[in-house]
């Protein structure tokens, strides 16, 4: 069974917990029963495939839908009117007044709150300096998304909600996105999110939970469900090239095209027969499981709509 009360500090009371929560919409559950808390200070991904509930389950925790049944407590008490002025939100798809400028948005938006962080360090913070005084539709898929994170901490929120942040940008355009998101982080913010990317969770994420079908099927660090679901990594080499005496290896080598692969728990005893036979390292690839792998593993590879 999967412990998903722990936080990642366990002497330290969770901020956010999640209480047998169910919401059905009509015939169909889109979450079953889920229970979980979240600690102070860490990044926590919830993933899953289209369909599995998690933007339901973010919604509700959000306080933007009402469950079918279960409760959601914060720091400890139900959620009261405050809870809303102190989390932000970055939602996937947020709409902008193409003509205001950035800083004008920030400025807008700062008067929704009864506490307001400083727009000159929030444009700072989310390298926007370049473009304060550009019209919101003249800037760039990666300089929106790094204006909704500044909307979404305008309020100096000790809970932040990212739906799927970096969904469209270019490789360096989410790199620089991932940076900003790790300093927010390094400033004692709780981080919950969500996201396709399972490069960008292992990388951002301290904990992880992955739901399908309305329910949690597994949690833990990126480390903790590589090493629990994917232990096994590939060596692959030319196959004429492979050693054939290694008859230990054989229950593990398949033959792909024109190479061998080797699948093991143990690379660094492979990697030494290998060399032991005066095999080329140069053409060896490693190949390590990652948290891609886990999910196709626990979620399967089939196309959902």
């Amino acid at each position: 069974m999967y412990n998903l009360w722990r936080s990642r500090e366990d002497n330290v009371k969770p901020l956010l917990e999640v209480i047998d929560i169910k919401k059905n919409f009509k015939r169909v559950r889109a979450v079953d029963g889920v229970s979980l808390s979240i600690g102070r200070g860490v990044c926590f991904g919830l993933l899953g495939p289209n369909g599995a509930g998690k933007t339901t389950l973010i919604e509700i925790i959000e306080d933007i839908i009402a469950p079918t049944s279960g409760s959601v407590s914060y720091k400890g008490a139900p959620r009261s009117s405050a809870f809303r002025q102190e989390i932000g939100i970055m939602f996937q798809q947020t709409a902008l007044l193409a003509f205001l400028t950035v800083s004008e948005t920030l400025q807008t938006f700062s008067r929704l709150y009864d506490a307001a962080d400083s727009i000159d360090h929030l444009i700072e913070l989310c390298s926007l300096e370049e473009v304060k005084d550009r019209m919101n539709d003249k800037i760039s898929g990666g300089q929106k998304q790094r204006l909704l994170l500044a909307l979404a901490l305008l309020n100096r929120p000790e809970l932040v909600f990212l739906d799927e942040p970096s969904t469209g940008l270019d490789p360096q355009a989410r790199r620089n996105l991932w940076d900003i998101i790790k300093t927010v982080k390094s400033r004692g913010r709780t981080i919950v999110l969500t996201t396709h990317y399972m490069e960008e969770a292992q990388r951002l994420c301290d904990d992880i939970a992955i739901m399908d079908k309305g329910k949690i099927i597994a949690r833990g660090t990126p480390h903790e469900l590589i090493q629990t679901h994917c232990r096994r990594a590939t060596v692959s080499m030319p196959r004429d090239q492979f050693p054939h005496g290694l008859r230990d290896l054989r229950p593990s080598v398949t033959a792909n095209g024109d190479r061998i692969q080797i699948r093991t728990e143990d690379v660094n005893a492979v990697i030494a027969q290998l060399m032991s036979h005066g095999v080329d390292m140069r053409s060896v690839n490693v190949n390590t499981p990652t948290l891609e792998d886990v999910f196709l593993k626990l979620t399967g590879r089939s196309l959902r709509e």
